[in-house]
């Protein structure tokens, strides 16, 4: 069986795609692209496929990950290609390589998200983020199942800053863009609960809903302070031998 990890996006109108909607549409894109898919046992087989810590509904995403299992090997980046050109425009499929090694899960302990707030000026956000990173914790307010929990905003953020507009991304007017690395800790602290934090000890409040974006997921980098590519040790991992070359002696 060959297993192979694919990374995806979910752009424009589609970061409102649910979790099951994307599982779905995926689904499909396997069957167009006639995949080799292994099936798991039982009355109701199902393709075996792993998601990986799916982004809230309503944010986009350029580091969405999972894995699916083969019982025909296939080349990673055909496979992409064909299955890229099966999925909606948005949901795109950015990189393909096969699974080396374990405990993929274990690698995607942080995210890179960037938050655009239009009609927010540059100097009050900045302000926010100094009070909210000045603060031993920041107690936020998010409604469960289970009803209303109250958690820690602060202490699974790593990094939060304000930024400059990307040249290609212009900005009309006042907006903030801000940068946030934070640790994937239980329970999980979101960018919306971060903004709940900056509302709570700078009253900061958006006029209009947040954009909110993954640029990446994967390890954190004390050192350079980035997100690092969970697929990279993957691709530099090498090559098991296959059984019928570990098993052939030299004369």
């Amino acid at each position: 069986m060959q297993r192979i990890r694919l990374r995806y996006t979910k752009r424009g109108r589609l970061r409102f795609t649910s979790h099951r909607d994307f599982q779905r549409a995926f689904e499909r894109a396997l069957r167009r692209a006639e995949v080799p898919m292994a099936y798991s046992a039982g009355f109701t087989p199902h393709p075996k496929v792993s998601y990986a810590n799916a982004a809230p509904t309503g944010t986009g995403s350029e580091a969405e990950f999972l894995e699916i299992a083969l019982v025909e090997r296939r080349d990673p980046a055909t496979l992409r290609e064909l299955l890229d050109e099966s999925l909606p425009v948005g949901l795109d499929i950015t990189d393909a390589v096969e699974a080396r090694t374990s405990a993929f899960a274990d690698r995607l302990t942080a995210s890179e998200w960037e938050l655009r707030l239009d009609g927010v000026p540059e100097e009050a956000a900045k302000d926010a983020v100094a009070a909210f990173l000045a603060a031993g914790t920041v107690e936020v307010q998010r409604r469960t199942k289970n009803g209303m929990r109250s958690f820690d905003a602060r202490g699974a953020v790593v990094e939060l800053e304000v930024v400059r507009p990307q040249p290609d991304r212009p900005v009309d007017g006042p907006c903030a863009i801000l940068r946030l690395v934070v640790r994937h800790v239980t329970p999980a602290v979101r960018p919306d609960d971060v903004l709940s934090g900056l509302r709570a000890v700078a009253d900061l409040a958006p006029p209009v809903p947040a954009a909110v974006t993954r640029l990446a997921q994967g390890l954190f980098d004390e050192e350079s302070g980035t997100v690092t590519d969970p697929l990279a040790l993957d691709r530099e991992a090498v090559p098991a031998a296959s059984p019928m070359a570990a098993g052939t002696a030299s004369p």
